[in-house]
């Protein structure tokens, strides 16, 4: 009897190293699985950064040109105004320096109103 209990024993000993076995395969394969998915999901995410970041740059691009556009639009109405309001400078100049010069030349001599009697 002991031979046929030490049978049944190798017997389950080899069927537990072979389950044991099956199961360290099985954890090998899913941590590998695992490292997988993450490069996967890391090689994901750089080309959606890059695609992201291309995006980006032509939006830029695109968008640029507009403010240049108004920028040179403002540049141009400024020079406008500015004309604008020399030239009206240049034709009432002579009135303004007249009526100085007989403000400082026609002095009014009396006393302030504020002034105490």
């Amino acid at each position: 009897m002991s031979t046929s209990n030490s049978q049944g024993i190798n017997t389950l000993l080899d069927a537990e190293r072979e389950a044991a076995k099956i199961v360290q395969k099985a954890k090998q394969y899913r941590v590998q699985r695992l490292k997988d998915a993450r490069s996967e999901a890391a090689k994901d995410i750089e080309e959606l950064k890059a695609q992201k970041n291309t995006e980006y740059q032509n939006f830029v691009a695109q968008h640029s040109g507009e403010s240049d556009q108004s920028l040179g639009q403002v540049d141009q109405e400024t020079d406008a105004k500015i004309s604008e309001i020399r030239a009206a400078a240049s034709d009432k100049k002579e009135v303004a320096v007249e009526l100085m010069l007989k403000s400082i030349i026609n002095v009014v001599t009396e006393p302030h109103i504020n002034a105490r009697a």
